[in-house]
């Protein structure tokens, strides 16, 4: 009895060893997953035919890898883009959607909802939200999160680069600014060799054409240039570690540019973003993905959650609106795309859009409001915003753009309906024109059934309290901010 009770013991011991072996080895086989998000960025790449800008690292690496045309965030402004991607789920869903919300409130997320770290630790996965990068580098990742939520524990596991290498598989992120209005925005010019000229960029025709434009403009390219050297510094780093060829690379924006009309809208312009993946050599490829390839299917970022989980090799739950697009478990290709605006800081609104292959269609829930409602963010941190209010002040505006004079109507359309082949800026509100009227009725139908079957949460009205408090908090915050633009505009 006792020989067979050591024995078992023994038998017990090899079995857990040998688990352990088949576990570690299951865990080298598993690709680690790096996502390199640029905050508050369009698709202005050199390999999307930006002019005037040269990203030659992210450029390159769309030719090892696959470059996505249409890809969309769900909303045009980091936290509640950032609760949606991180989620699988529309941040109208899981009542994260107004920017800037639930700050104190301990608001959790409804039960079955988790984020993509907590799902990917299930997997065995050490998950790492990266600030701290080797000192070679000069550079700190921001550490991002910016959740409309809170989660029990650590969000991430570890911050640090230099723990990825002996933890695998992984999931990291590193979060770039360059492209986001701050310190790293003012000094971009300085992190490169060539600077954009002003001169000579392209800018959007729903803008004045305008020195401050142009100077605005410029350099919002050489961000997405600065942007590039990290990026290229990032990948080196990545190939010196020997993680290379076992890691899957993905750049995406979380959501469009910091512009006019574009963050915080819910246009192309705040909702198109760039998204770039690598497929490692030592890892078999999904079904679907092929290198140096362009991939023009419709995709959100909610789907790259998705598509996250998969490439761990978890199931995917059920609750996640995210669908896998690549791969064994590929759901159909999406035939529309959804996004939608609410409160935006002390500005309140609500907008849900969709689009197809070809059209956009918008639902305006507040036409009687003006485009330009005061957004005391934009005010202070837009020189384009506050030239185009002077201008419009003087009747030049209407003179230089009348794109441009729209902006500043003091209503809206309530629908808005634009072909995307033909008016890729969405100049020309289709919404009335007779030709386009069963596209247009398509569409709304679409959208509304959307709204009832994901359970739109901006349905429901915040408290008038938080909108006050939002409002007295903007007054205090950008007080400063708007004297520091005055000098820049001069």
């Amino acid at each position: 009895m006792l020989r067979y009770s050591r024995m078992l013991v023994v038998g017990l011991g090899l079995c857990w060893t040998l688990g352990l072996m088949v576990s570690q080895t299951e865990g080298a086989e598993r690709p680690n997953i790096l996502w390199l998000i640029a905050e508050d960025f369009g698709p202005d790449l050199g390999c999307y035919g930006t002019p005037v800008v040269q990203t030659p690292h992210l450029d390159q690496l769309a030719r090892e890898g696959v470059r996505f045309t249409h890809a969309y965030t769900t909303t045009a402004v980091c936290s509640t883009s950032r609760s949606s991607f991180m989620t699988g789920m529309y941040s109208t869903t899981i009542g994260t959607h107004n920017h800037r919300s639930h700050r104190g409130d301990n608001y959790r997320l409804p039960e079955g909802v988790e984020t993509l770290p907590q799902r990917l630790r299930k997997a065995g996965y050490f998950t790492a939200n990266i600030q701290q990068l080797p000192p070679a580098l000069g550079f700190k990742g921001t550490g991002k999160t910016d959740w409309n939520f809170t989660v029990e524990g650590k969000p991430f596991d570890g911050n640090n680069w230099n723990e990825l290498k002996s933890h695998q598989p992984f999931y990291a992120q590193v979060n770039f600014s360059e492209t986001h209005r701050g310190g790293a925005w003012d000094n971009a010019h300085k992190q490169i060799e060539q600077t954009a000229d002003p001169a000579k960029v392209v800018l959007p025709p729903y803008y004045p054409d305008h020195e401050i434009t142009r100077r605005d403009w410029a350099q919002y390219l050489n961000t997405a240039m600065s942007l590039d050297k990290k990026i290229g510094a990032i990948l080196e780093q990545l190939q010196q570690d020997g993680l290379a060829e076992n890691t899957i690379v993905v750049f995406f924006g979380d959501h469009g540019r910091a512009t006019v009309r574009a963050k915080q809208w819910p246009y192309e312009s705040g909702l198109h973003i760039p998204m770039i993946i690598r497929w490692p050599s030592q890892v078999p490829a999904p079904k679907g993905y092929a290198s140096g390839t362009v991939d023009e299917q419709l995709v959100m970022s909610i789907d790259l959650s998705a598509t996250t989980i998969d490439w761990a090799g978890l199931p995917h739950p059920e609750i996640m609106q995210g669908q896998v697009f690549w791969g064994d478990r590929a759901a159909a290709p999406r035939e529309y795309v959804f996004g939608g605006r609410d409160r935006g800081d002390e500005t309140v609104d609500r907008i849900r859009t969709v689009r197809d292959a070809r059209y956009r269609y918008l639902r305006n829930y507040y036409p009687e409001r003006p485009f330009s409602q005061i957004n005391r963010y934009k005010e202070a941190t837009y020189p384009v915003m506050k030239l185009m209010h002077e201008l419009h002040e003087s009747g030049e505006l209407a003179k230089l753009n009348p794109h441009a004079e729209r902006l500043m109507s003091a209503t809206r359309p309530r629908e808005e309906l634009y072909d995307l082949e033909a008016d890729p800026h969405e100049l020309t509100n289709l919404a009335n024109d007779p030709q386009h009227r069963e596209t247009l009725l398509r569409l709304r139908e679409v959208l509304e059934e959307w709204v009832e079957t994901s359970n739109d949460q901006g349905r429901f009205p915040e408290p008038a309290s938080i909108i006050e408090e939002y409002e007295l908090s903007s007054r205090k915050s950008y007080a400063k901010k708007l004297e520091g633009l005055k000098s820049k505009v001069k």
